[in-house]
């Protein structure tokens, strides 16, 4: 599950032993305007085809597998930077919330790709305008204006108990979540589901199976 605003093309470079695993990639659907968390989880677990299946989520993506995991029986889940629970996340959505500001955030101008990807990304294109054309598609106001109150207004008390967190230690977005059980990856930032790929190609396998 890609993370907020980003289409599923942001795995092309994960590859799993094919004689062992079959990829698929979960896509954003629109929520209808109150739609709650939790229900949107179970609307989108109709997206998994099989049982004892392995879900991996990125960022906004990676608390949405974690709402996902308890309708679903899992093999294993993946969160990767992402946070554990409400308290890892950074003052400035913390402030979001007890102000409602969320509100009232420009999300009708998310066509502007610079404002989409420092949503999604935490950062502006600057020289990364390619890139972030390519993975960042999903700019419908409804959905951002939802996804950013569910961001902002998760209520996560505690980690998943079998989760498998995965975290960089340079990722702007999330800055308080290598902490606990959790793998830190050494210059991980928050997309480095996209530019560390290849550890993820390597170690994936031998989590699963561990």
């Amino acid at each position: 599950m890609p993370g907020m605003a980003a289409n599923p093309s942001i795995f092309e470079h994960i590859r799993l032993p094919e004689d062992s695993y079959k990829i698929h990639w979960l896509e954003w659907q629109i929520p209808d305007k109150n739609e709650t968390f939790e229900a949107y989880a179970k609307r989108m677990c109709d997206f998994i085809e099989h049982d004892n299946s392995v879900l991996l989520g990125v960022s906004f993506g990676g608390m949405l597998v974690q709402e996902m995991s308890k309708f679903l029986n899992l093999k294993k889940l993946f969160v990767v930077s992402s946070v554990k629970c409400h308290h890892e996340l950074p003052k400035r959505l913390k402030f979001l919330k007890i102000t409602k500001a969320y509100k009232i955030l420009p999300t009708s101008l998310a066509s502007n790709i610079d404002l989409l990807a420092k949503y999604a990304f935490g950062e502006t294109i600057k020289k990364r305008v390619d890139l972030y054309k390519k993975y960042l598609s999903v700019s419908d106001k409804v959905y951002l204006d939802w996804a950013i109150k569910q961001v902002v207004c998760w209520d996560q008390e505690e980690p998943h108990p079998d989760a498998i967190y995965i975290h960089g230690d340079k990722d702007i977005v999330f800055p308080h979540s290598c902490g606990g059980n959790c793998i830190v990856l050494k210059g991980g930032t928050h997309i480095m589901v996209i530019n560390k790929y290849k550890w993820f190609n390597e170690n994936l396998p031998k989590l699963i199976e561990s």
